[in-house]
């Protein structure tokens, strides 16, 4: 058996106490995601494969959040150093640090601000404190209200004799499903609704407290694309199940409906749901996943997921990648995949995430600071506006994935950057005298990163030629829609663009082979959402989430026709797939009204294709 991981937070921390101490000095070690009271601080556990956990945010858009605080049984009466791991999140573009906040011990303020310094994950010391033996409080004390962080407090003797800590994890909980499917977006609820249906137990894994992905009340995204077309017109009737009955990005979280998908959820008797789960570890016999192990964003609890089949829909393909699956990431040549859109020499460039926001008449004038770290805008360079929607896009020359927090740290510091010009210097700033920030993002909502390989690459030729193939199951409608980097955004900003433009390119609604939905190396790895095997051209077609939620669909079918024969997800294809067609055209849903259909970009649907490209 091979075993594939990922570094753990916990050997950072204690590495941090030898290089400071000398040794561990019975040092009191305090994960701030695990603070009894958050306060006004959030969870934010999106980069925990890079800076190793979560950690909390202080995300006030402008205005200092309430205290995060919690109690702890100090070991022994004395002085003790109190120090945060925590980082400058604008340092690489300003000496100015943007987020900075204080530690209080039993209500006193200790000395030191933290969050300043370089833009490292780093420990800074907040100063010294006397304690006694026993019960203490602590409190993150935020300052700015612009995203300070805070990961964990360590509290370490000034004296005291050398101790080595001891790391005791519980052993993990075991849980055994027919599929596990990792990532509770949009394509992996359905495809977990649709295999519970047809009968198969299903673990379903999310690293979120929220199901829906890009289209819960954290991201904002609307659904795109078409469903109910043909060759399955039924495919798309879960997505309808669980889909808002409104559209729209950058809206009221009300009106992404994130109750809707969790009831869906919960009405499956087959479905057992892990939230704030994230896969960090993947064990292998041979060519196919042997087992899974998630751990709690929060607690640190480990569970292990065993199945004979997995299902990754976490976006990033991080499963696909833990266990060795092939993956491509950026843009191929043209002269590797013969696509009239493909560039002529392949890069690494990707498309981008957003942070959207939007502001709020509040009926009376609110000042929003202006702060030296914040990007200098002017009348030239500014972006007039009262929201922000798809196109505030950072990170499209970056990597999307090892470099994913600077990105989103980006698209904040230019949107309140920005806001800050608009209210303050602008000449139209009695326009935005009124408005103040109701929401501004800080889970990024990203198009692409990994793709992982299957037995079909789909190609731009595919898509437009209208290629006909055998497996062909649920309909891409959504136009080939790539982004780029916005000439006149980039002008100004030619090292760090964050403003987008798109090109459309109308095509028939065209059937995903059911080939691009399973690993050409991994035997039992599903895949659906934007990781499956595409292109980066054909990705911009694929990547909606109506799309990838009938994908998801697809996906849970084929499950169980690989429960029923015993077989591998290409044995579907090469033995058993007229028992797929056949699941397809019946579907899975319940008959309940499917939302209005709309935000679908360019896609002409088919009566009889010409065959010719549509351009």
């Amino acid at each position: 058996m091979r075993t594939v991981t990922q570094t753990g937070f916990r050997r950072l921390a204690w590495t941090f106490v030898l290089m400071v101490c000398g040794s561990a000095y019975g040092s009191h070690v305090i994960e701030a995601e695990q603070f009894a009271d958050q306060g006004g601080w959030v969870v934010d556990s999106q980069f925990i494969d890079q800076m190793g956990s979560s950690f909390l945010l202080a995300h006030g858009m402008g205005k200092p959040v309430a205290d995060a605080t919690t109690t702890f049984d100090c070991p022994a009466a004395g002085t003790y150093h109190v120090w945060a791991r925590t980082r400058n999140w604008t340092a690489p573009w300003s000496e100015y640090a943007a987020g900075t906040f204080t530690i209080k011990v039993n209500g006193a303020e200790l000395p030191n601000a933290l969050g300043r310094g370089t833009g490292d994950w780093q420990w800074q010391k907040a100063g010294e404190v006397k304690l006694e033996k026993g019960a203490a409080t602590i409190a993150l004390h935020d300052l700015t209200g612009f995203d300070g962080r805070c990961d964990v407090v360590c509290l370490s003797p000034v004296d005291g004799t050398p101790v080595m800590p001891v790391v005791k994890l519980a052993p993990p909980c075991r849980v055994t499903a027919d599929l596990v499917v990792c990532g509770g977006g949009i394509a992996g609820t359905c495809a977990a609704i649709s295999a519970a249906r047809l009968g198969l137990k299903v673990a379903l894994v999310q690293d979120r407290p929220m199901l829906g992905g890009a289209n819960s009340s954290e991201v904002r995204v609307h659904l795109g694309g078409f469903m109910n077309l043909g060759p399955y017109p039924r495919l798309g009737d879960v997505v309808a199940e669980i889909g808002p009955a409104k559209g729209g990005n950058a809206q009221p979280a009300e009106r992404y409906e994130d109750r809707r998908k969790l009831d869906a959820v919960a009405a499956e008797k087959n479905i057992q749901l892990f939230l704030n789960t994230r896969v960090r570890w993947v064990s292998k016999e041979g060519d196919r996943i042997a087992s899974v192990t998630g751990q709690d964003v929060v607690t640190g609890a480990r569970t292990v997921f065993e199945a004979p089949l997995f299902a990754d829909c976490t976006g990033d393909a991080n499963v696909g990648f833990l266990a060795g699956a092939d993956f491509r990431m950026g843009r191929e040549s043209k002269a590797e995949t013969g696509e009239e859109m493909a560039p002529e020499k392949a890069d690494k460039m990707t498309m981008g995430a957003s942070v959207q926001w939007y502001t709020k008449d509040i009926g009376g004038p609110v000042a929003f600071p202006a702060e030296p770290w914040m990007i200098a805008f002017n009348e030239q360079n500014c972006e007039h506006g009262l929201r922000g929607d798809w196109d505030w896009e950072t990170g499209m020359m970056r990597d999307q994935i090892s470099e994913f927090e600077r990105i989103r740290d980006y698209g904040m510091l230019v949107v309140y950057s920005n806001w800050s010009f608009l209210k303050n210097k602008s000449a139209k700033r009695a326009k935005y005298a009124n408005r103040a920030f109701e929401w501004v993002a800080y889970v990024a909502g990203k198009r692409e990163s990994r793709r992982l390989m299957g037995d079909h690459v789909l190609t731009q030729q595919d898509v437009f030629d209208f290629v006909p193939y055998p497996d062909g199951t649920c309909c891409t409608t959504w136009a080939i829609d790539l982004h780029y980097p916005m000439p006149r955004n980039t002008k100004h900003y030619d090292g760090e663009p964050f403003r987008s433009i798109c090109t459309h390119n109308k095509h028939y609604a065209y059937p995903i082979p059911y080939r691009c939905l399973y690993s050409r190396n991994v035997a039992n790895l599903f895949m659906a959402g934007r990781n499956i095997s595409v292109t980066h051209v054909a990705l911009g077609t694929t990547r909606v989430m109506r799309t990838t939620g009938m994908m998801g669909e697809v996906v849970g079918m084929a499950a169980r026709v690989c429960k029923d024969h015993g077989c591998l997800p290409r044995g579907v294809y090469e033995s058993h797939l007229d028992e797929l067609k056949a699941l397809m055209a019946k579907g899975v849903g319940t008959g309940k009204p499917q939302p209005p259909q709309n935000y679908n970009r360019g896609a002409l649907i088919p009566g009889t294709p010409t065959g010719k490209s549509k351009k």
